[in-house]
């Protein structure tokens, strides 16, 4: 199966916002443990956008590249929409989370007002219109998945916490901070790892 992407060709459950929670859920938050070494993970924050009979999909929210979308997608207006690594799969296309709604036909749901995908072409024409601005969306380049299994079993290796949707502005809060401040918000238990140092040989 094919997500919504380019080339080829996301209602909130309020709970205490920043309260960990067991089972991840499509428009939960992953947000990774300091000792999730490998690269493409090592201090993120997930967006998870779908869940089907074949795992689950998100996007890492904060790993900006030193990229702009016109820089991938000529076709697109010289605009300042920067793009973000979303993950290690299928990194030769192009993916988008905003909450752009039916402005966008064929956006898929994920909680809240947030949205992926959606007709390329419609969403190009908003943009040459100037109808459409950074803090509406999103792109990423690639995108992050996990057989059902597999992320229970990191789950239960305590490998990430899960946040409820709405304990996050995914399209707005700073990359750079993202994870330290999500941490901090978790309480005590959770400053030790906001502190550790990016090299544990260094703790």
């Amino acid at each position: 199966m094919l997500w919504n992407v380019y080339p080829v060709p996301l209602h909130s459950f309020m709970m205490n916002r920043h309260t960990p929670i067991k089972k991840a859920r499509q428009g939960r938050y992953l947000i990774a443990e300091p000792m999730l070494l490998d690269q493409s993970f090592n201090r993120t924050v997930v967006l998870l956008t779908e869940y089907n009979e074949e795992g689950f999909v998100g996007f890492v929210l904060n790993k900006p590249m030193d990229l702009y979308i016109h820089e991938l997608v000529p076709e697109l207006p010289e605009s300042d929409f920067p793009v973000f690594f979303g993950g290690p799969v299928q990194n030769d296309s192009i993916f988008y989370v905003h909450t752009l709604g039916s402005r966008v036909s064929g956006s898929l749901h994920i909680a809240g007002d947030l949205y992926w995908g959606g007709d390329f072409d419609e969403l190009k024409a908003l943009m040459h219109s100037g109808s459409v601005n950074p803090q509406e969306i999103r792109f990423f380049m690639g995108y992050s998945g996990w057989s059902p299994r597999q992320l229970e079993g990191e789950l239960e290796e305590k490998s990430w916490v899960v946040l409820e949707a709405g304990s996050i502005d995914p399209l707005n809060d700073a990359p750079g901070t993202m994870w330290k401040k999500v941490l901090l918000h978790l309480g005590d238990d959770y400053k030790i790892w906001a502190n550790a140092p990016k090299d544990p040989m260094l703790n």
